[in-house]
């Protein structure tokens, strides 16, 4: 049975998903002592509602030839999507107890060799859309019905070999693929438009041959409605949602400073804090 054949989740239901990816992220890093919270917690709302609604996929069948394709372009936010792959079913939820430890399969990035669910690698950013469209290219060939969605961060977008796929998808007519770009406005180095300036990021998708969204990236319903929206596979033309969210999004202290908690870890007091603020939410 695939993933989208089973009922929906209502909009609150998708909400307290992206909550409780935010709190099992706080909880992974506390036991692997460092971590990326901010750029994992700004993709919150997009997880959940690409997991739980949008992505044609059956957990009993990881290799399932027509399942729809996930790849993390922004790879260090792997820690969010490890509670949600246990969740479905791809391995044992004892396995997030070793999140980060030496020899667990969850790390930091994610790995197709040690984690069921994971169609590909990620590390250094910039080259997932490339796979993409050559897992798009394949699907064609095969006659397959799949799409394949990349998740990329806006820092990404300064790396050049993002700019040649998002050239050669539009080429190859390639309207199975879907790029989403988690466009938090930061990243490691500082603000994305400082370090590189990368705006318009829809009109650059347009000009090389894109259909473009922008979307508030925490709205559930929006998103919802997006991804429900999306045309057929079949179309000649792929997808460029630029979703504007908040790096550190749901920890008030993360969002007033994002850069300073890209990677780190929290001390207990801060730590209940953020957890307290999360689940006053999820009320």
């Amino acid at each position: 049975m695939s993933q989208k054949s089973k009922p929906p989740y209502s909009m609150k239901d998708l909400r307290h998903r992206a909550e409780w990816i935010r709190l099992e992220t706080i909880r992974q890093i506390a036991g692997a002592g460092l971590g990326h919270y901010s750029s994992t917690l700004s993709a919150a709302e997009i997880l959940a509602v690409l997991y739980y609604r949008t992505l044609r996929l059956d957990p009993k069948r990881p290799d399932w030839p027509n399942r729809d394709r996930f790849l993390l372009g922004k790879g260090h936010i792997a820690v969010g999507l490890w509670p949600i792959l246990a969740d479905l079913g791809y391995f044992p939820t004892a396995w997030l107890d070793d999140f980060g430890k030496i020899d667990s399969p969850l790390t930091d990035h994610p790995s197709m060799r040690d984690v069921p669910g994971i169609d590909f690698s990620a590390g250094s950013i910039g080259h997932n859309l490339s796979v993409g469209v050559g897992m798009c290219l394949a699907s064609r060939f095969r006659g397959g019905s799949g799409r394949t969605f990349v998740l990329l961060g806006d820092g990404e977008l300064h790396e050049g070999q993002l700019w040649e796929a998002a050239m050669s998808a539009p080429h190859y007519r390639l309207g199975n693929l879907i790029a989403i770009v988690d466009a938090n406005g930061s990243s490691a180095d500082g603000p994305t438009s400082d370090v590189m300036n990368i705006e318009p990021i829809a009109g650059r998708f347009e000009a090389f041959g894109w259909r473009t969204v922008e979307v508030d990236g925490h709205d559930v319903d929006r998103l919802v409605e997006i991804f429900d929206g999306l045309p057929d596979s079949t179309t000649p033309v792929p997808t460029a949602i630029v979703a504007r969210t908040l790096k550190g999004k749901g920890i008030s202290f993360m969002e007033a400073a994002p850069r300073d908690w890209h990677l780190g870890f929290l001390g207990p007091a801060d730590r209940k804090r953020a957890e307290d603020e999360i689940r006053s939410r999820m009320q």
